[in-house]
């Protein structure tokens, strides 16, 4: 079973001056305990339903550019990429570029985009939930077409390039992974089964998540799509280090399942939580799935 840290937050400590050094710190200790993967959230005002919405929050892709010079082995991404924040064609070149500069590092995690409130407060338009879906479709073949030799033009109902030029093409082979995340069983699931080559569940419990996977294996039945080549990962909602046991109960209810790779998310300040899942979860994690 693969762990992934999943950094949500920047409010600890206190001073921003220490951002930085914290995120370094973190991330260097993630990466020589053997942490598979290391995200941070899409967001410009920090999630009310987590904290205040005018806690400090960092720009997701201008971050991953930072912890990819002090790392070297941790696959990067964002969780998830929310798809009204940046041209499509503009999207797949930052992706790109991260990957290029990390070494092949790079995952495309991504979603239909859903805090209105950050969108209206910094000016981002504010679509239809119909539409958000459309626009996220879009962007996936608009990324596939720009991460292949195809570099003619694209021509959608949201979103019109005359040409997919992308010069130097990602490291990665055949392309970044693309990583859907969510659990909307209707669209979201769909498009995973039809263009993902990972889904990001929530892992509320792992009934939950078998129920979100057997969809989901319908989705790929009916796209001609082999399920099993569909990566399963799932941020775990109970808090790792409350009680380690139960964690690792879960954990191994979630490799059951076919689950691959969890992520946990600091509940205290990010050096002493990665220090203390290096020691005492990711240890108990190597014989899981």
């Amino acid at each position: 079973m693969k762990l992934g840290l999943h950094y949500w937050t920047y409010s600890t400590p206190a001073d921003p001056a220490a951002i930085a050094p914290t995120l370094v710190e973190a991330a260097t200790i993630a990466e020589q305990a053997g942490v598979a993967s290391f995200t941070v959230m899409d967001h410009y005002f920090q999630m009310e339903a987590q904290a205040p919405a005018g806690e400090p929050m960092l720009e997701a892709y201008t971050t991953l550019g930072f912890v990819a010079a002090v790392t070297r082995q941790m696959t990067l991404g964002v969780l998830v990429t929310g798809v009204m924040y940046r041209y499509p064609g503009l999207l797949a070149k930052i992706v790109t570029t991260l990957d290029v500069l990390s070494g092949g590092r790079a995952r495309l995690g991504i979603g239909a985009s859903w805090y209105e409130r950050e969108q209206r407060g910094l000016g981002v338009p504010v679509v239809p939930v119909g539409e958000r879906f459309e626009r996220l479709e879009e962007t996936l073949r608009i990324c596939r077409q720009m991460w292949s030799d195809d570099n003619g033009p694209f021509d959608g109902r949201h979103y019109r390039l005359t040409e997919t030029l992308n010069s130097p093409q990602p490291l990665s082979r055949p392309h970044p992974p693309i990583m859907i995340g969510g659990g909307g069983e209707k669209k979201t699931l769909l498009l995973v089964a039809r263009y993902a080559d990972a889904c990001n569940l929530f892992g509320t419990s792992p009934a939950e998540v078998a129920r979100k996977l057997d969809v989901l294996r319908g989705h790929c039945a009916a796209e001609g799509r082999d399920y099993d080549t569909v990566d399963k990962t799932v941020v775990v909602s109970r808090p790792a280090l409350a009680d380690v046991d139960a964690f690792v109960a879960e954990v191994a209810e979630y490799a059951a399942l076919g689950v691959t790779e969890v992520q946990v998310m600091p509940d205290r300040h990010p050096v002493e939580f990665t220090r203390r899942i290096a020691d005492e979860v990711l240890p108990r994690l190597a014989g899981i799935g």
